[in-house]
């Protein structure tokens, strides 16, 4: 794999933590991996609790498949076709092409990065990963005016998840250090993104393997 024309770096963190606002910041391509979501008519997708709706917060609820293949293609061909998808209308809506222009990393980042880490380490793809984490309030507050402005679900919908995923957060970032994430706030992953070796690196001590 040391053949590899560009390597990954997988930037995971709860819904709000400013995954999307980093990536940019890092001025290398990015992989935006919410475009992965599965489509609502889906009959592989979970539900909540009582069976009131989709778990969009679910792992299944994403095709980790097809967000590995892409990677895998961006990292060995420099390009890839991936999937634009609308959040409010649960589908799919087209697709785009992500060129790398020769760079030797980009940034793969969604709420279900860390959901990879493992299966791009195997595949040889990882430069890095990473799991932005902060005060639960304010990624409460900076998703609910995000998902507001955006128009993503009704607001009922968006305050019932808000008050739950503030809530969860601390056992998501728990979850994703397990597999394999470093975690850190913003004004630490900026440098250790830009700093992200070009060659795989080793699983950190305590990570998931």
């Amino acid at each position: 794999m040391s053949s590899l024309p560009a390597r990954v770096i997988l930037l995971a963190g709860p819904s709000g933590s400013g995954k999307s606002s980093l990536a940019a910041r890092t001025g290398l391509p990015v992989l935006a991996l919410d475009d992965f979501y599965k489509d609502g008519d889906d009959p592989s997708l979970p539900v909540l609790p009582g069976g009131t709706g989709i778990d969009w917060d679910a792992p299944r609820s994403w095709n980790a498949d097809a967000a590995v293949a892409a990677v895998a293609a961006l990292c060995a061909e420099g390009a890839a076709d991936t999937p634009v998808y609308d959040i409010a209308a649960s589908a799919a809506g087209g697709c785009a092409r992500l060129d790398l222009g020769g760079s030797p990393l980009f940034v793969a980042e969604g709420i279900f990065a860390a959901e990879i880490v493992a299966r791009c380490r195997e595949l040889g793809l990882l430069a890095d990963a990473v799991c932005l984490r902060g005060r639960p309030a304010t990624t409460a507050r900076r998703r609910f005016v995000r998902d507001l402005r955006e128009g993503r679900k009704a607001v009922p919908f968006l305050l019932r998840r808000g008050w739950h995923l503030m809530r969860a957060e601390r056992a998501i970032v728990d979850r994703q250090v397990a597999l394999g994430c470093h975690p850190c706030g913003a004004d630490e992953a900026l440098p250790r993104i830009l700093a992200a070796p070009i060659t795989e690196v080793a699983p950190s001590a305590g990570s998931a393997r």
